[in-house]
């Protein structure tokens, strides 16, 4: 059973750890949390090490993923639908978006697997389960390291220079972890139950791509549907992640801040179902 933790002295003994299960809906035990740090270092660690190390391809095929994509849209977008280049090699207009959407497609679904694929951790013993979908993000942040990387090379190969628009990269990234967490966290608690999530996602993910600036900037939606376009909140930050490189699209400081605002209550949402449904993962999974 999940619970708040606390210590209670007995006359002749040792202390005693009483569980008791939570009252309320969305209260972070921080205290506890940093107790158990030493285990979000391993649960992290331990995701960094099967991702390079136990890999034939390891941090290759971090750089392998969007580069073929980035091939395969500059084909579909760049020769078949000619769409508008700004004066770059389609390629770089491809990469620049897919950073953003491999990052927020491989959280939701790292983080949406993460409690059933510790399933036999969580049935024997206590600690906190968020620390399974928080020791999901930093191997998330190395790849997203390796990506840039291989970005600043494509930027250097094409001679586009960085600008004052590169401090809104991390903004725009911040607001796409937000929402991957958020939602990945409602998907990992559903997903104990109901493992027909694990099937819904990757369709989820694919609809997604298509509805948003992932192989094309925004700025080729049509005027009259930009607005609907726009209530998707995964558009502004990949459009400004994208806008933040190389320039390309552009910067809607209203759509942007929408896009924050539904970041921060998709992760207060997943956090309340996350803790709601917590005392039942060891029953259930």
């Amino acid at each position: 059973m999940v619970t708040d933790t606390e210590k209670m002295p007995l006359p002749a003994g040792p202390d005693v750890a009483i569980i008791r299960p939570r009252s309320d809906w969305l209260s972070l035990d921080v205290p506890l949390l940093w107790r158990f740090r030493d285990l979000l270092f391993a649960f992290a660690w331990r995701d960094i090490k099967l991702r390079y190390r136990q890999t034939f391809l390891g941090v290759a095929w971090v750089v392998l993923q969007p580069l073929i994509g980035a091939a395969i849209f500059s084909i579909v977008f760049g020769l078949i639908a000619k769409m508008p280049t700004h004066g770059l090699p389609y390629f770089v207009i491809s990469f620049s978006g897919l950073i953003g959407w491999t990052l927020y497609s491989t959280a939701l679904i790292r983080i949406s697997a993460s409690l059933t694929a510790n399933a036999e951790l969580i049935r024997k013993i206590f600690f906190p389960r968020l620390l399974l979908p928080l020791g999901v993000v930093p191997c998330l942040l190395l790849d997203y390291v390796v990506a840039g990387a291989m970005m600043a090379i494509l930027m250097a190969c094409y001679h586009i220079v960085p600008t004052w628009r590169l401090m809104m990269f991390p903004v725009g990234t911040l607001v796409l972890l937000a929402q991957a967490t958020g939602v990945g966290m409602i998907a990992a608690s559903l997903a104990v139950r109901y493992r027909d999530v694990q099937y819904v996602l990757p369709l989820f993910i694919q609809l997604m791509m298509f509805i948003s600036p992932v192989g094309y900037s925004a700025t080729a939606v049509p005027a009259g549907i930009r607005a609907y376009y726009d209530l998707n909140p995964l558009a502004p930050p990949l459009e400004v992640v994208r806008w933040s490189l190389v320039g390309v699209g552009e910067f809607h400081a209203g759509s942007f801040l929408y896009a924050a605002i539904v970041s921060i209550l998709m992760v207060l949402a997943g956090l309340t179902i996350f803790q709601c449904t917590e005392r039942e993962f060891a029953d259930v999974i």
